[in-house]
């Protein structure tokens, strides 16, 4: 008989497994904090259970945690995790450590069907999506990178490889395991949900009142020009995507953030600066311009210096909260676009 992941089993069909094995409700909360409070991946982990219930628990479940295939760190002390998962497939997240925080770059899918003409993750196989408990192995390797360095994690962002609105119910229970109890008890503001606009996902959010913050990849207020870059937007156009957004800062009172490429001769015109400010008029938003990453198999150049001061000052005049993000891990492909398994063959 195939066993089952125990980290999927909650809730009442835990306690029904329980009371078979004549085993009482409180062995549900132990077994809770061996998986997401200590990360136990072996069910032999877990010394504070009876040696009945590990056998029942090891005869009916495993814990497929994924593990760490390979990490290459670059000059700057970014590092770029491969993990493994129980079907060979494999997903990319990156240590990120700076003067005031260690964040944690986490995937939500083996690959991504997106698309984005900008994003060599698109350009995998779509793969599958991760489980709650795939995510949060990622979270806790990339936390024990940072203990071993003598840091420690302070910020969570899920923009590695795949989009995680198109996985959500995973992805929301596994931010509930990072930051409730048990669990890893991070606080919600310290992390960020990156989606490149899937509209009936930001309506959710907004109705699930999530507490955590929501990033939109935009890279451009004009449908044509985003149109090209991101597919998507031909089914969720800026109209709509708009639309959710001021639903899901009514619901939640959060400010978005915007993620924005500059893109040499593409998207850094005054006129996309212009269309930007006016799209962003219905909300407050905070505006990071990013630094493009060249990526192979593509024909796109990162915006001059002198077009990404012009670029900011356009938007600062009209009030603007903008911030320009220099990326790191270029050296190693684990910068922002640049998750696409390369490290595995390498």
């Amino acid at each position: 008989m195939e066993k089952k992941d125990l980290r999927s089993i909650v809730g009442q069909e835990m306690l029904d497994f329980l009371a078979r094995h004549k085993q009482k409700p409180f062995r549900a909360k132990q077994i809770n904090q061996w998986l997401w409070e200590r990360g136990a991946t072996n069910i032999r982990q877990m010394k504070n259970l009876p040696g009945t219930l590990l056998d029942a628990l090891e005869e009916a479940f495993e814990i497929p945690a994924a593990s760490v295939q390979k990490a290459q760190t670059a000059t700057d002390g970014t590092s770029k995790v491969a993990f493994e998962f129980h079907d060979g497939q494999v997903a990319e997240g990156v240590y990120i450590p700076s003067r005031k925080r260690v964040t944690a770059c986490v995937s939500s899918q083996t690959g991504c069907k997106l698309n984005c003409a900008f994003c060599a993750t698109g350009q995998l196989n779509h793969g599958r999506d991760l489980s709650a408990g795939e995510i949060f192995d990622q979270v806790v390797a990339i936390k024990n990178m940072a203990e071993e360095q003598g840091n420690r994690l302070t910020n969570i962002v899920y923009m590695g490889m795949g989009e995680p609105l198109l996985n959500y119910d995973n992805v929301l229970q596994s931010i509930e395991y990072i930051t409730g109890k048990p669990g890893l008890e991070m606080s919600p503001s310290r992390i960020t949900v990156s989606t490149a606009g899937i509209v009936p996902g930001i309506m959710k959010l907004a109705d699930d009142k999530v507490r955590f913050h929501l990033a939109i990849s935009l890279h451009s207020a004009i449908d044509e020009t985003r149109n090209r870059l991101m597919p998507i937007n031909k089914k969720y156009p800026l109209d709509a995507l708009s639309e959710a957004i001021q639903y899901f800062h009514e619901k939640t009172g959060e400010r978005i953030t915007f993620e924005y490429l500059m893109l040499r001769g593409v998207n850094d015109s005054l006129d996309e600066a212009a269309a930007l400010a006016k799209f962003c008029k219905s909300f407050p938003v905070k505006i990071n311009l990013i630094e493009y990453n060249p990526v192979e198999a593509f024909d796109l150049k990162p915006s001059t210096q002198e077009t990404v001061n012009d670029f900011v000052q356009f938007l600062e005049k009209r009030n603007m909260i903008v911030n320009v993000r220099r990326s790191k891990g270029q050296q190693i492909d684990a910068a922002c676009g640049q998750l696409a398994n390369r490290s595995v063959n390498s």
